[in-house]
């Protein structure tokens, strides 16, 4: 039997001239996203790097980096999670449904570390970069089990559950906010900022009207944009299905358009069908997924989401004014949020006042109704954006893999 010092030494690049990166991250498109942004960086600064995904199998997204450019190999290893709901308390320990999901994914996460081991020991990559979500877990600790080092990453202000558990023997942290804000090593921590694709830029009138007609909606007139994240938010297209019959009718040259996810997209489609009349349905666009969603945004007068950390980043570089009705069982989401809505640089609404009849419409309205206001928010809310932050992740991978 190979002893451990033997096993790093088959996994190591054998000294070849071309780099290669393992990228892995998955579950949801605040996770992808800022994966394929650094994949991007990376081809951009040199084009012979291989760069290699490694997602979950079955994970509904899988195909968005299958699909990338910039992405030379893709692989799936076995993952789970460990399911916990904030507001349930110890009540959720008696949950048999849930005790048999999270026993079932240990077994799960045990299949994956091997397929990754083995999956290292082939490939031999330099370095890994995880964005986090339950598949890094495998991944990471499978390359280091063969010598492979990884950098973690985190959009967030409070590192999510993955990252934690893989975070002691982490090559370093990148981050997005101040390095003090996490309880890494301060030493082995750097902050970043949020990777976002080059798509993303200032949006300027005239961008703004081009981005409109490429996506075939009125140049002339407002525009709402709703999305609830790759995998879509039911309780939030929900809230703005309630609200968009008196929009539409309070502001004849609206036109909404509403990314449901891919599961929910049927759904929300024919409830549209069944409220609205004809002329309104027609000013109504549902989508199940959006590979170019910085057009859709770009597009926007008002943009209504959960608030993730890597849509925010987005919003941010197009200087957009948002309203944001954040998950209550994303802790870190709504923490996130309130201090964005403290400074003035987005409005926030919970669930609860969200659910109160006419209050989401009537602040929409005031929204639409107000240039200076949307200004005020985009302007505040783009004081925030690190533009840089995949070209600098790209930059400290190809260093520590030099290493």
């Amino acid at each position: 039997m190979n002893s451990p010092t033997d096993q790093a030494a088959t996994c190591r690049h054998s000294g070849g001239p071309t780099i290669k990166v393992v990228v892995t991250g998955g579950g949801s498109g605040g996770h992808i996203t800022p994966v394929l942004a650094v994949a991007a960086a990376l081809k951009a600064a040199d084009p012979t790097i291989t760069i290699i995904y490694i997602g979950q199998k079955g994970d509904r997204l899988a195909d968005i980096p299958a699909q990338d450019p910039n992405i030379d190999e893709v692989y799936t290893v076995r993952a789970g999670k460990f399911r916990r709901y904030h507001g349930l308390g110890i009540r959720q320990i008696f949950d048999l449904k849930t005790l048999f999901l999270n026993i079932r994914d240990l077994g799960y996460i045990a299949i994956g570390l091997i397929q990754s081991w083995r999956l290292m020991r082939r490939l031999r990559p330099q370095i890994t970069f995880t964005r986090g979500g339950f598949v890094s877990v495998p991944v990471a600790l499978g390359g280091r089990l063969c010598g492979v080092p990884y950098i973690t990453h985190d959009s967030d202000s409070t590192p999510s559950l993955a990252n934690r558990l893989i975070a002691r023997w982490a090559r370093l942290h990148a981050v997005a906010f101040e390095v003090s804000t996490y309880p890494y090593i301060a030493a082995k921590t750097i902050k970043v900022g949020i990777p976002l694709s080059p798509d993303y830029r200032a949006v300027t009138p005239s961008l703004q009207s081009d981005y409109r007609r490429q996506i075939g909606v009125p140049t002339i007139g407002r525009m709402l944009f709703i999305t609830g994240g790759g995998n879509g938010a039911h309780q939030l297209n929900q809230f703005v299905l309630e609200a968009a019959p008196l929009l539409l009718k309070r502001h004849p040259n609206l036109t909404i358009v509403h990314v449901a996810g891919r599961a929910l997209e049927t759904a929300l489609s024919e409830s549209y069908n069944k409220i609205l009349g004809t002329s309104e349905r027609q000013r109504v666009v549902v989508k199940g997924f959006l590979d170019n969603l910085y057009r859709y945004s770009g597009a926007a007068d008002v943009i209504i989401g959960r608030g993730g950390a890597t849509n925010m980043a987005e919003w941010a570089i197009q200087s957009k004014a948002c309203l944001i009705i954040p998950s209550p069982q994303l802790i870190w989401n709504v923490k996130n949020n309130q201090q964005l809505a403290k400074i003035g640089a987005v409005l926030q609404l919970t669930e609860l006042q969200a659910e109160q009849e006419g209050r989401l419409a009537k602040t929409i309205s005031e929204l639409l109704d107000s240039p200076e206001q949307r200004a005020e928010l985009g302007k505040t809310l783009n004081t925030l954006a690190r533009p840089n932050a995949a070209q600098d992740l790209a930059d400290i991978l190809i260093e520590q893999a030099g290493k």
